[in-house]
């Protein structure tokens, strides 16, 4: 089975350690790339799409919680206060409050809505250690989170447009939903008492994933406290699913934080918040993306995305300036040389590497490679700077292509030195 505990090991991804604690993992310089691509690659998306970044503080006061509601109804996963000075301070269990706050410290008119605030934060839940499980379930979580204030008339199309970026990133990570689930609530009291607006928010979420064509069930008991949402849920190998995204509608909060736009007419309103998250946790999507392509990872996203591999040490001066160019590129690139063995073995280590290009005396002589694609697709003398553009449009790109599909494709190689390795 394709474990993400036992790949991100073997693959120098990400450890724990005792002395740290369960559900804390560390993450290696490679996983640490990935992870950094990955939130790269989200923060511009967000951009792109009007949405404005901010940072909070991990912690806020026990009242914080207590008027949003969570302390009440989400007490039990979060961590104990920590006192001080004679105030009570808790790790955040999510950012919407701290959010709900920097929205409130201005004034703000219906020209300003929808107002898209965004952040990749910390927070923390006090998860069992029965329940911890590598990346999936942790202690310590980044979240890809947003918020969007807005009339009611906006909520349904900013709603579809969330569910837009979320289809987009999953097309540039290579993955696909398992289902989308309608999470409404169910029997108990750890949700907010207010039929009418849990019926307010279910019927234009309903709206959304109808006009939006996305097949969907409806399931009771899997909403948030405070308001319904649209879960998007993913699955491992084993048909195990679990939430990675997820577009909610918040009546509750901006009414407990007396959250206030002026409208066109000069008076008071209220605006709704709309929670969404394209890639969720960085742990958990991180750990989908390593078992969804057992370490292969789209170009775009791979610790190392070029390897250069020099047949003698008379190639590593070229192979050493080619380095330098993919950097100069923004491309992550090293070079491997004889001193870690045969060529067909240096080939084999770097498996995973999306590109492999090969510099023999002939295509040193040309500024030239002989490119073999980690799908064993070849080309032979290839342009040291035609596979710079090449490769760096792709990356750039967010693709999960290879090569090109849109322009001659490689064919097998003949009489160069990258032939015949396996």
């Amino acid at each position: 089975m394709h474990d993400h505990r036992r790949l991100g090991r073997e693959l120098d991804l990400f450890d724990t350690d005792p002395l740290i604690g369960a559900g804390l993992p560390y993450w290696l310089p490679d996983g640490a790339t990935v992870r950094h691509a990955l939130e790269e690659y989200i923060r511009a998306v967000e951009r792109r799409a009007g949405y404005r970044h901010v940072y909070s503080p991990v912690l806020g006061k026990r009242e914080l919680y207590e008027i949003s509601g969570h302390w009440s109804h989400y007490s039990d996963d979060m961590f104990p206060p920590m006192e001080l000075g004679g105030e009570e301070f808790v790790l955040r269990p999510s950012l919407c409050p701290h959010h709900a706050l920097i929205y409130r410290s201005r004034a703000h008119s219906y020209r300003e809505l929808p107002l898209r605030m965004a952040e990749l934060g910390g927070m923390y839940r006090s998860e069992l250690s029965g329940v911890l499980g590598g990346l999936t379930r942790v202690r310590s979580i980044q979240l890809n989170d947003a918020h969007i204030f807005c009339t009611v008339d906006q909520v349904a199309e900013e709603a579809r447009a969330a569910l837009e970026l979320i289809r987009r990133a999953y097309d540039a990570l290579g993955i696909r939903p398992a289902r989308f689930r309608l999470s409404l609530p169910g029997p108990g009291g750890k949700y907010v008492a207010d039929p009418a607006m849990w019926e307010r928010s279910a019927a234009l979420l309903t709206e959304v994933l109808d006009s939006s064509g996305v097949a969907y069930e409806a399931v009771e008991g899997e909403a948030a406290f405070y308001g319904p949402k649209i879960d998007v849920q993913i699955a491992d190998a084993a048909g195990r699913e679990s939430t990675l995204s997820t577009v909610q509608v918040d009546f509750h909060q901006p009414e407990r934080f007396d959250l206030r736009y002026i409208g066109a007419d000069g008076a008071r309103h209220r605006p709704v918040m709309i929670h969404r998250s394209v890639i969720g946790s960085v742990e958990r999507a991180v750990a989908h993306l390593v078992e969804r392509h057992d370490g292969a990872f789209p170009g775009w996203l791979a610790p190392t995305q070029v390897v250069v591999l020099p047949v003698s040490d008379a190639e590593l001066p070229p192979a050493e300036r080619l380095v330098e160019r993919c950097a100069e590129r923004g491309l992550r690139a090293e070079v491997s040389g004889p001193e870690h063995g045969t060529l067909g073995a240096r080939v084999r280590a770097a498996r995973l590497v999306p590109y492999q290009a090969v510099i023999g005396a002939r295509e040193a002589a040309g500024d030239a490679v002989a490119l073999r694609l980690r799908d064993g697709r070849r080309v032979d003398g290839l342009p040291a700077g035609e596979l710079l553009d090449r490769v760096g449009a792709l990356v750039g790109a967010y693709s999960t292509a290879l090569w090109d599909e849109g322009r001659q494709e490689p064919g097998p190689v003949v009489g160069s030195p990258a032939r015949d390795l396996g």
